[in-house]
């Protein structure tokens, strides 16, 4: 379970500071998909970042399976896997190699990682290309590396930011499979996405942030009913554009 109460945080320019979140509140709970979606600039990278304790809150708290961000930070990286849009995999190592050395930094032991590397690579349809060098794969390829590394250590939270990106249709169906699976197996997912269609079909509960600030949230069903619209676009654009 993730749990974020008040989050704030801003950044400081040369002319101004930025305030970017301004107390978030949202609760994600086990066994279910939770979406947290927003324009561009609307603060859910930083949110997410904050969660995973790569940002450090300028006021509220963020607790992920009862530990804090802060205080117990090594706690909070074990129990997460984070899935970061920023990330950019390139050079001569291999997937496998790769996966390898994020298991090894998460304290795993070998016979561990490699039974674990296996399971992935079944679960996302990595075997054919898994020992080729990652810079000669397409961005597909990569994409699905990446979601596997964030795996790797078998997080009971999940940090999905845009998972779907740069994947064609077979490989997005493999990927939405996967959160449905973690869900049901009582997994906590926090999916953050511009394709509203997939977080129509994944998500249980949302929230749209905008502006650093939290405009709706609930569960999806409950949102479309009592605000009269047909669905997650409809009701996206009816808020962001009522801003």
């Amino acid at each position: 379970m993730i749990v974020v109460e008040n989050l704030s945080k801003s950044f400081k320019t040369r002319k101004a500071t930025l305030a970017v979140l301004d107390k978030v509140s949202f609760t994600a709970y086990d066994g279910e998909v939770f979406g947290l979606l927003g324009p561009n600039g609307a603060g859910k990278t930083t949110a997410l970042r904050t969660i995973a304790t790569l940002l450090r809150p300028d006021g509220g708290t963020v607790a992920v399976d009862h530990y804090d961000s802060i205080r117990d930070s090594r706690s909070v990286r074990d129990s997460l896997g984070f899935l970061t849009s920023e990330m950019q995999l390139t050079g001569h190592l291999s997937g496998r190699e790769m996966l390898q050395f994020f298991g090894a930094l998460n304290h795993m032991p070998k016979e561990v990682i490699a039974a674990r590397i296996e399971q992935l690579a079944h679960t996302f349809s990595m075997e054919t290309y898994l020992d080729n060098p990652i810079a000669r794969l397409s961005s597909g390829m990569k994409q699905k590396i990446s979601i596997a590394i964030s795996l790797i250590h078998e997080p009971q939270n999940i940090v999905f930011d845009e998972p779907t990106s740069n994947l064609d249709v077979l490989a997005v169906k493999v990927v939405s499979d996967f959160i449905r699976a973690a869900k049901a197996g009582g997994k906590c997912v926090v999916l953050s996405t511009h394709v509203l269609s997939d977080a129509q079909r994944l998500c249980d509960r949302i929230a749209i942030l905008h502006q650093g600030e939290i405009l709706i949230e609930g569960p999806l069903a409950t949102l479309l009913h009592d605000s009269g619209t047909k669905d997650l676009e409809e009701l996206f654009f009816q808020l962001i554009n009522g801003k």
